[in-house]
This record gives structure tokens, sequence and C-alpha cells, in this order.
């Protein structure tokens, strides 16, 4: 296990306050997170640390680990502005992105501080990702590690301003995985937080996720849609006559795994939906299909030129052999994730009964003999206790005041709370390219976009408007923490 060193002194120092990370990474749509941004993209990444629990459940167990952070104080209204918490989410944080929240962190003076994910990126606890070291990865371990980390800054702050007791207001930004953790941690720690955005956040632990593919569907539209079957359809015939060629043609004859195989083809097509670029995907293969051209071809240079090439995402992370190095490397993250999902929140992305895009060798024995080959016997995702603990679509609390925002187009909505209740406010952006994250990153969502701006999605109109109730709630949750002088009403 690698113990945590003391926090250098110059650390405790200077804190000032904070700002946001996105949690991104070139991945598989079936990781949820976003495609790596690139440096320019970035508010700041400096690296700062600070000393966390290694298990918040234990009585006995004081161990701790280096848990890397980043904070952005230029519009910081010191001494009272608010904190804004960005939630890092299942990749490395390498910085926190300059996305829709620093438009909000200008607008309500606030700092933004992001915290990575234990385990994830430099915040690693131990030196390998054995399933044994791994016990401690979960989201009420990361919850307890937000939780944790707020107080410390918060304390950090006071002192570097000399008082004591007191409370800046705080509010928690997320989008996807980390969307959830943003609603959960207003959830399970109301008295710390005004409020939160849990944007596209994947709030349902879902077994079969059929919707996820008739999302996908809807979203290619009846003529898009059909060419996708039909590749499928020919795929499946390739592969049984000869699946060496076929993987060949994609560049993916390492996939050994007929089912690994058919999972990369189905995430690059959804990739294009997720991300607010569906036409990268549905034009060339229509226009393949009406020239008469061989779909299969046409397919297999879309995946091998945007979804591998451009998005630069590799084929190794589809292969369960890469999945069961234990070896802390760049790739690392994909076995984390994995490892939530055998155990957590599946969100296992099957093929429906009828009607499917995506091929159905993708079934549920697929994803469950992958967590047991990659993870060992016994490892799978008790979704009913996920679900029982933190509810579900359902989720409920006191004053709740979690604003919830998704894109029409983004299969992974249906895994959200789509319909507003008491304090819980829900918000669909509706457009042709409104996809994963559309409130924070515009359009496209991959790549990043300055700022989010929402001048490429196909109706500016309909972000803006939602952008619109979120600042007005955030406006509205701030005041009342600040006239109350608790974040908890």
């Amino acid at each position: 296990m690698k113990l945590a060193a003391p926090a250098p002194a110059s650390y405790i120092a200077v804190f000032l306050l904070i700002t946001t990370v996105a949690s991104i990474g070139a991945s598989p749509p079936r990781h949820i997170r976003l495609p790596a941004s690139s440096n320019k993209n970035y508010l700041t990444n400096e690296e700062h640390w600070f000393n966390q629990t290694l298990d918040h459940f234990s009585p006995y167990d004081h161990r701790q680990f280096g848990q890397r952070y980043y904070e952005y104080l230029d519009d910081f209204q010191t001494p009272n502005g608010p904190i804004f918490l960005k939630i890092c989410g299942e990749s490395a944080c390498s910085g926190i992105t300059n996305d829709y929240l620093a438009v909000l962190a200008k607008k309500f003076g606030a700092a933004v501080v992001s915290l990575e994910h234990r385990y994830y990126g430099k915040s690693a606890p131990f030196n390998s990702s054995t399933t044994e070291n791994l016990r401690y990865l979960s989201s009420k371990q990361a919850l307890f590690d937000l939780a944790a980390f707020r107080q410390y800054y918060q304390e950090s702050l006071n002192l570097k301003l000399e008082r004591s007791n007191i409370d800046n207001p705080w509010f928690v930004f997320g989008v996807s995985y980390s969307g959830a953790l943003s609603a959960w941690f207003r959830l399970k720690f109301p008295h710390l937080t005004c409020g939160s955005l849990a944007s596209s956040a994947v709030v349902e632990a879902v077994y079969n996720f059929t919707d996820f593919d008739k999302q996908i569907g809807e979203s290619a539209g009846p003529e898009c849609k059909s060419v996708l079957q039909e590749i499928t359809r020919l795929v499946d015939q390739k592969l049984e006559s000869n699946g060496k060629a076929l993987k060949t043609l994609f560049s993916a004859a390492q996939l050994k795994n007929d089912g690994d195989f058919m999972y990369f083809l189905a995430d690059a097509a959804v990739t294009a939906f997720q991300y607010g670029n569906p036409d990268k995907v549905c034009i060339p293969l229509i226009e393949a299909k009406r020239a008469g051209k061989d779909l299969v071809e046409a397919y297999a240079t879309y995946v091998k030129e945007y979804y591998v090439k451009s998005l630069g995402v590799s084929v190794e992370t589809y292969d369960q052999q890469h999945l069961k190095k234990t070896t802390l490397t760049g790739g690392s993250s994909d076995r984390l994730w994995w490892f939530q999902v055998c155990t957590e929140v599946a969100y296992f992305q099957v093929a429906p009964s009828n009607d499917s895009i995506r091929s159905s060798k993708v079934d549920t024995r697929y994803h469950l003999d992958l967590c047991k080959n990659v993870f060992g016997e016994g490892v799978f995702p008790d979704v009913n206790a996920t679900n029982l603990y933190y509810g579900g679509k359902r989720i409920a609390g006191k004053r709740s005041k979690i604003i919830f925002t998704n894109g029409s187009q983004d299969p992974w909505r249906h895994a959200s709370k789509q319909t507003s209740s008491p304090e819980m406010p829900s918000y669909i952006i509706t457009c042709h390219n409104c996809g994963h994250g559309t409130d924070m990153r515009g359009c496209p969502q991959s790549p990043l976009v300055p700022e989010g701006d929402a001048k490429n999605c196909s109706s500016p109109d309909a972000v803006n408007t939602v952008r619109k109730q979120i600042i007005e709630h955030i406006d509205l949750w701030l005041s009342q923490c600040q006239s109350s002088g608790a974040c908890s009403m």
C-alpha cells in the first residue's frame, strides 16, 4: 500500500478556494465518461494534495493515501464568496476544464475546486489494482472522501483568513457518474452543501439496460437506425464465416472474444449520439447505403477514422485480457470502472429482445462472464442494494435542492431522474445534438467547447433556457444558505 506522506505546509498555507475538474478521458461509452480534452482547455492543471482516509467505515483502520485536487481562484470574491465543488468521476483528473462552470464561477464570484476520485489517476491507495486491493473502491467511500475534503478545505481557508467556525456557501457539480455523486452528496450530506447540479446523472443502477440501445435507435432516426441494424446483421454473419478477417478489417484482431469485439463496434456508434456528433456516423453510412457500397467496409472506415483515430479510443480497452491486468498504468481506469460496474451499478448495455441495434452477443451472460473472468468468482453487481441505499430515480430528501439535467439524445438519460419533484427540478434539453452533459459542455460534448458555448447546438435557445433555470436555482439556494448562515435549510 502507498501510505500518504504528510501534506506539505505550503499546501495548507496557500488554500484559497475552489474550482472544477471534469471527469474526462478517452473512454468507451460503457464507461460514460467524456473523451479527453487538450491542455489548452483547462482553467488550471496545478496539482495539490491532501491526506485521505482509506476506509471511512472502519473505527480502527486509520490508514491514509494521497488524494489529488485542483483549485481555481481567479473569480473568487474573498472572503465570503461561494465554493463550487466539481466532482471528478471515473478517470484521471488532469485539471479543471474550461466548461460552463467557468461561466458560473464568474457570475457568482466563486472559487472552484475538484477532487480526483479515489483509485483513479494519481490518487491510488495501492501499487496494484488486484481485486483484493479494490475493496475500498465504491461510491460510498467516494462520497465520504468528498465530505472529508470539503471540511479540510473549509478549515484551511478559515485558517488563512484568520477566522473560525465560518462556512462559505458550497455548491456541488457533476456530470454523468460524477453527476450521480453530486446528487447523492446532497442527499447524504445536506449540511455540507447548499445544493447540487446533477448533469446527466446516472442515479439509477440498472441490471439489464435495454433502454440504452432503444434510445440510440430513437436518436439515430428511422433511416440511420435501419442502416446500423443491417450492419450488425452483416457483421454477425461475417463473424461466423471469417471472424479473423473481419476483425482485421476493423484493426481489432486482438479482440479474441467475439462479445468484446461486438461491444467495441456497438460503442463506436453510440459515441456519436452520446457526445453530440450524430451526423459523423449517420451521414456517411446513409450515403454508403444509397450508393450501394459495402456497408461493413463503410462502417469500418468510420470506426477507424473517427472512433479510434479522431477520438483516440484504444481497441485494447475492450480486451478482457487487458482488463485483467493489475499493474497501474495510464489505462488502469478501464479496470477500475469495470470493478464499480461489476459490484455496484451494472448498467449492462444488453441488446433488447427485438428491434435491437447492437448484436445479441452483447447479452447479460456476456457481462456476468466478464465480471467473473476479470475479477474472480462471486463478483457481480447488487443493483437492488445500490438503489435501496440511494433511492434510484425515486431519490428523495427533505428540501433536496438538486437540479437534474439531461440531453434528449443521450442514452444515459434513462438511468437519470427525468421528472421534476419538489426541490428537485428536472430538465430535458431537446435538440438534434444535445447529448451527455450538454448543459455544462455545449455542443458537441466532445471535443470540448470552451466555456460550454451552445452556439453549435442545433437549438442554442434550448440549452440557454435550461441554463437560465440553473442560474436561478443556484442563486436562490445560495442566498438561502447565506441568509441562514448554514448550507442546509
